[in-house]
């Protein structure tokens, strides 16, 4: 009953707000709102950014977690503690730190300027922040599981002729693909509601970085309030989905 009362109160209730407002507006009305050009577009930035910052997270995110778990090396622990900085630190600060990096002038913009990439205010600044913000879903989820895993499966898959590829893809990676999955789907769906790390390095332009969350607070400035509920009814409905697929997929 406790567990359900908070659970009430603290997401339950707070979400059937969003529904009950976006209920007021006619289907015609809501559709209307939610495939306005500009917002159709936040909707692709934001889910588009947040899908392949995702992907690229699980790649390095299961690079990170193999190290920490398989290797020795000095600064292991402070390393390992500063997978949890992006939980820590305040969204804003993030988003700032972030774009004096990548701009012409900072340290790692002004590299990339040579070859003719620009990071900060472009889709692929909003990639790196959401990168930033959800590599530590991935790292947190795969490394409990490599812990746990008996080193006598690799030392059998050694001794049947197995290689060190056809290790990991065959004995490691079913293992760890549960986990694999629970990350991807966690960095996405934070990826899909980020703001504050997101918003200063998106440059905001108008079709192009401007995103979902952003799109939400600009109407709400207007007091477009219905415009704002329905974008974030479809975003609700996406974490949601998302989710969704995670458990089923864990089902199986």
């Amino acid at each position: 009953g406790v567990t359900v009362t908070m659970l009430s109160l603290i997401v339950l209730i707070p979400l059937a707000s969003v529904f009950a407002y976006a209920l007021k507006l006619s289907p015609n009305e809501f559709f209307t709102l939610i495939s306005k050009e500009t917002v159709r577009n936040a909707f692709i930035t934001s889910i588009g950014s947040s899908f392949i910052a995702a992907l690229i997270n699980v790649v390095f995110g299961l690079i990170i977690a193999w190290v920490l778990v398989k290797y020795e090396f000095p600064g292991k622990r402070l390393m390992d503690g500063m997978i949890e900085l992006p939980f820590a630190l305040p969204t804003a600060v993030a988003g700032i730190a972030l774009t004096h990096l990548t701009t012409t002038e900072g340290w790692v913009g002004a590299f990339f300027q040579k070859f003719g990439i620009k990071i900060a205010y472009t889709r692929l600044g909003i990639i790196v922040a959401l990168v930033f913000i959800g590599i530590p879903f991935v790292v947190r989820a795969v490394q409990p599981v490599l812990e746990k895993i008996d080193i006598q499966y690799e030392e059998a898959a050694n001794i049947l002729g197995a290689n060190s590829r056809q290790t990991m893809f065959r004995v490691i990676l079913p293992e760890i693909l549960p986990s694999l999955i629970a990350g991807f789907t966690m960095s996405f769906a934070r990826g899909l509601g980020e703001y504050g790390s997101v918003v200063f390095i998106a440059g905001n332009t108008p079709y192009e970085t401007e995103i979902a969350p952003l799109m939400i607070m600009s109407k709400l400035q207007e007091f477009d309030y219905a415009s704002a509920t329905s974008i974030a009814l479809v975003m609700l409905a996406a974490a949601f989905v998302i989710l969704t697929l995670q458990y089923v997929l864990f089902s199986f």
